[in-house]
């Protein structure tokens, strides 16, 4: 946990695909990079007076793997978990197990798309679900896990 005079820290896990951000499917998930969403969090965390890590990983065991450290080093965590959102009940478990806030972020509306996904597995041991708001989610998903206890 924080110890006296050091900056808060937050873990950003981007799952599967969200490398792909600025050449897939930009209609949805609109222009730029995730590397630009990692510099705008960056930029934001330190306007805050926060810290963030900002990791990207296509498999789910290697997520699971990140977030079973978390608690050592965070005091929350930003997921965008992408398709794994959908169906994993092995992530769920690790989020659930971690005993961090955690806030599911999602670039587009996912009630404005397909019917599988209208439902998250994970944002039922999440603090919180932020989507549609572009890569500004995850801006919005920091200032909520930043101000959490003030709230």
């Amino acid at each position: 946990m924080k110890e006296k005079g050091k900056r808060r820290k937050f873990l950003v896990v981007s799952g599967p695909n969200l490398n792909l951000l600025g050449t897939r499917k930009t209609s949805i998930y609109g222009q730029g990079s995730l590397e630009d969403i990692h510099k705008g969090l960056r930029e934001r965390a330190d306007e805050m007076g926060v810290e963030v890590e900002c990791v990207q990983y296509n498999s789910e065991g290697a997520i699971i793997d990140r977030l079973q450290r978390a608690p050592d080093e965070f005091e929350g965590v930003i997921i965008n978990a992408g398709a794994l959102a959908h169906y994993s009940y092995a992530l769920r478990s690790a989020i659930g197990a971690m005993l961090l806030p955690c806030v599911e972020v999602f670039i587009s509306n996912v009630h404005a798309r397909e019917e599988f996904r209208h439902k998250s597995v994970i944002a039922p041991v999440c603090v919180g679900v932020i989507g549609g708001f572009g890569k500004k989610s995850y801006i919005l998903a920091l200032e909520a896990l930043v101000n959490l206890g003030q709230l």
